[in-house]
């Protein structure tokens, strides 16, 4: 490969120091019913449960603790995830209205919303106080599909809602899921045509994943559905694409289209190695070594940085009660993970090919230059050679077969961290 021009790597390297994160999540994790398929961090909680108004109000003020000592200075998104936020109501309003007051300088700011519990109400409510962005969970516009994925709502809220959101002059994007039971490839057809009619500017899709420990999981057992077959998941792949360009919705990411213009910047975050802080319960965070520092001032329960860290990664263990009851930083517990410099610029080449446009020139030259030109370039000839990979421009993106073959490529990414 030729050399690229150091501009590259110096612009790829002044992200991997940022003092504070460029994004921001918060972990709403209340739902009025777990869907069958789920194995996320939510649990089952009754309308108006003082518990929900608890948390939100903590994790407003644990946002503006993050953004006194600078951990915000540099936020340009922010995305409210669940669970099911918008069941918590005022209180995610409230919610959106801190996080408007620290970052001020957002340039996105989304939630999470179900058809069951964002109201026309609530819907106006977020969009005065800042909220730019909805994301709501669909899956589908059959009801038989959505009764057999737990799903407590119907094919007409959804589309009902959708219409109303659009309306309103939020963006909208929308989950749909394929490879699920009941559903063909007809049925799979109008879910999809039917969220472009409404105008949606944004469309996720996701093959259906079976877990375990899931009411889902337990009724499969150890049987392998044909109708979760991975022939089957990724025709309805190949399918939705057809059908999503041909209503000039764009593939950008792995699973994700958008109309010009309307792609998810926060999404972006987390595949292009920049900074980002979660709050709330199993929210992650990945620092850069500069923002760790930082929290550690008013977060003394963590440890030293490792003098070879490069990157450290943050779960919280903190229950919702003790979220809820939490005064600030310091209340709250973690797991952390410390990746040296090789271990990060393996893992951004993974993340990376997550991505159309694939790993770009500086973060190739300094892969090469931390983990070793001959073994960085032996992995993407061998993604080359297995038709997962390209060179492009001097970026490596991924094929049509790697993005079908995704856990190969992305394998082979990650192998460059041993």
């Amino acid at each position: 490969m030729a050399k690229v021009c150091g501009i590259y790597e110096a612009l790829w390297l002044a992200r991997l120091h940022l003092s504070s994160a460029h994004a921001l999540y918060l972990h709403l994790p209340f739902c009025v019913r777990k869907c069958a398929y789920c194995d996320f961090a939510s649990w089952e909680t009754p309308a108006g449960d003082p518990l929900m108004a608890a948390y939100a109000d903590s994790l407003g003020r644990l946002t503006a603790q993050a953004a006194d000592v600078g951990l915000l200075d540099g936020c340009k998104t922010a995305y409210v995830g669940g669970g099911t936020p918008s069941l918590a109501g005022e209180g995610l309003v409230r919610l959106v209205s801190d996080i408007r007051l620290r970052a001020p300088s957002l340039d996105e700011l989304t939630c999470e919303a179900n058809p069951d519990s964002l109201t026309d109400k609530l819907l106006g409510s977020l969009r005065e106080v800042g909220c730019t962005r909805l994301s709501i969970g669909v899956q589908s516009l059959s009801d038989a599909e959505l009764v057999e994925l737990g799903r407590i709502h119907t094919a007409k809220r959804a589309n009902e809602l959708l219409r109303a959101a659009v309306e309103t002059g939020i963006d909208v994007s929308c989950d749909l899921m394929c490879a699920t039971p009941r559903q063909t490839d007809a049925s799979w057809r109008r879910s999809v045509e039917g969220v472009c009619e409404v105008g949606v500017g944004h469309v996720s899709v996701y093959p259906l994943q079976i877990e375990e420990d899931t009411p889902l999981g337990r009724i499969v057992g150890d049987d392998e559905p044909a109708w979760n077959d991975p022939e089957v998941q990724a025709r309805r792949m190949e399918q939705a694409h057809e059908l999503l360009s041909a209503q000039g919705l764009v593939r950008y990411e792995v699973a994700s289209y958008a109309r010009p213009g309307k792609e998810c910047l926060h999404n972006q975050a987390y595949w292009t190695a920049v900074p980002y802080l979660g709050l709330g319960t199993r929210a992650c965070s990945m620092l850069t070594r500069e923002a760790y520092e930082r929290l550690r001032t008013v977060s003394p329960r963590l440890p030293q940085a490792d003098e070879d860290a490069s990157r450290i990664r943050l779960t919280c263990i903190d229950g919702v009660r003790a979220i809820a009851g939490a005064q600030g930083l310091a209340d709250l517990r973690y797991d952390v993970e410390q990746l040296d410099e090789r271990r990060a610029a393996a893992e951004d080449l993974m993340l990376a090919m997550r991505m159309v446009r694939g790993a770009g020139p500086g973060l190739v030259e300094h892969a090469r230059a931390v983990i070793g030109a001959t073994r960085v370039d032996e992995a993407l000839s061998w993604c080359q050679q297995q038709g997962l990979a390209e060179p492009a421009g001097g970026s490596w993106v991924p094929t049509v077969q790697g993005w079908l073959l995704g856990n190969r490529l992305y394998g082979r990414m990650w192998e460059l961290a041993e």
